[in-house]
C-alpha cells in the first residue's frame, strides 16, 4: 500500500532529514509535494492529499482538514502536537502520530545542565578562568541534594526528570493530571499544584500544550512561587502568562529558564530579555546526535506502520 500523495508542510527538507531518509519517505507515496509555511498554495495542495507530514508547531485545524477530503494520516515531526486539532481529525477518521519519547533523555539532561550552570556559578567560573582570574571569592552555589524538586507534568520527559532528581538526592514531588502510582512507589510524592509551587526550590515544567494547560502558570501562580526558586520550562511558552512572569521577575527573587525562544514573539522576547534572572536559550534541549537518529527512525516507522495497518504513536 502507498499513499496517493504525501504533502510535506513546513518542514525544511535540507535541515531536518538526510537525503536517504527523504528517499525512503518518497517511496511511501506515488507523489510527494513540499510546501513552506503559510504558503497560499496550501489548500490547493491539500485537495488531493491523503498524507500530511508537518514540523513542530505547525497548525493543522478544521480548515486544513476540511480542505483535504482524502486525508488519512498526519505525521508530526515532534513530540508536541498542540497545534493539531486531534479531536476533529479523529472525527474525520484521520490518524495523527507523533514522535513520542524521541528526545526524552536529551531534554531531561539539558534541564539539569541548565540548572547546574545557573545554581553552581559555572558561567562566571568559566569567564574568570579564561581571563586568568582563578579566585572563587564571590561565586555562590547551591546543591540540589535535599532540596524540594517539583516536576509539573509526569509524562515521558517528566518521569525521566524525576528519576534524575532522585539520583541527586532531592526530595522529589510532582503534580500531573493523573496520579502515577508506579512512580509514587519509587519515592516521588504527589502534591497539589498550588502547594507544590509554593514549596519547591526547583520546578521543572513538562506539560504538553493543550487548551487546559495554556497559561497554567498565570499571574497568581507566579506570585506563589517560593523566593529563591529556579523554574525551567522546556515546554512551549504558551503554558506561561508573560505578563505574570514579568511581574515576578521584577522582584528579582526567582530565576526562570526557557528554551522555546524560537516560537515566541519579538515583543515577548524583548520583555524578558530585560531581566538578568530570566535565562533564554535557543531551542537546544532536544538537540543531540542520539535524539536526531531517534527522530529520523520513529518518523519513518510511524509512516510505515500506518501503511501496514499498524499505526503507532497515535495521539488521537
Amino acid at each position: 500500500m502507498k499513499f496517493k500523495k504525501i504533502l510535506v508542510y513546513n518542514i525544511d527538507r535540507s535541515k531536518n532529514l538526510d537525503p536517504k531518509s527523504w528517499k525512503t519517505i518518497e517511496s511511501f507515496g506515488e507523489k510527494i509535494a513540499f510546501v513552506p509555511k503559510d504558503s497560499p498554495k496550501l489548500k490547493q495542495e491539500l485537495a488531493d492529499t491523503d498524507c500530511v507530514l508537518v514540523a513542530f508547531g505547525t497548525v493543522i485545524g478544521k480548515e486544513e482538514i476540511n480542505a483535504a477530503s482524502k486525508l488519512k494520516y498526519i505525521g508530526v515531526m515532534a513530540t508536541a502536537f498542540g497545534k493539531i486539532d486531534t479531536n476533529y481529525a479523529k472525527k474525520k477518521k484521520v490518524i495523527v502520530s507523533n514522535l513520542k519519547g524521541y528526545s526524552t533523555e536529551s531534554v531531561a539532561e539539558f534541564i539539569f545542565a541548565a540548572i547546574l550552570e545557573q545554581s553552581r556559578g559555572l558561567e562566571e567560573g568559566k569567564r574568570r578562568g579564561k581571563s586568568g582570574n582563578y579566585s572563587e571569592i564571590g561565586i555562590s552555589a547551591n546543591e540540589i541534594k535535599d532540596k524540594i524538586f517539583g516536576v509539573i507534568g509526569l509524562g515521558t520527559i517528566g518521569k525521566r526528570v524525576a528519576e534524575i532528581a532522585l539520583g541527586f538526592g532531592a526530595n522529589v514531588k510532582y503534580w500531573s493530571k493523573n496520579r502515577k502510582n508506579d512512580y509514587e512507589k519509587k519515592g516521588i510524592k504527589y502534591e497539589a499544584l498550588d502547594k507544590l509551587i509554593k514549596e519547591a526550590d526547583y520546578l521543572s515544567i513538562n506539560l504538553a500544550q493543550a487548551k487546559e494547560t495554556e497559561k497554567i502558570f498565570d499571574k497568581n501562580r507566579f506570585q506563589k512561587v517560593k523566593s529563591g526558586a529556579v523554574l525551567i520550562n522546556t515546554a512551549p511558552m504558551e503554558l506561561v502568562d508573560i505578563d505574570g512572569l514579568e511581574l515576578r521577575l521584577k522582584k528579582g527573587d526567582i530565576t526562570f529558564i526557557l528554551d522555546h525562544s524560537d516560537e515566541m514573539s519579538e515583543k515577548d522576547l524583548k520583555t524578558l530579555l530585560k531581566y538578568k534572572n530570566c535565562i533564554i536559550y535557543p531551542p537546544i534541549a532536544y538537540v543531540s546526535k542520539e535524539a536526531a537518529e531517534n527522530r529520523r527512525r520513529i518518523f519513518i516507522e510511524n509512516i510505515e506502520g500506518f501503511l501496514k495497518g499498524k499505526p503507532q504513536n497515535v495521539v488521537n
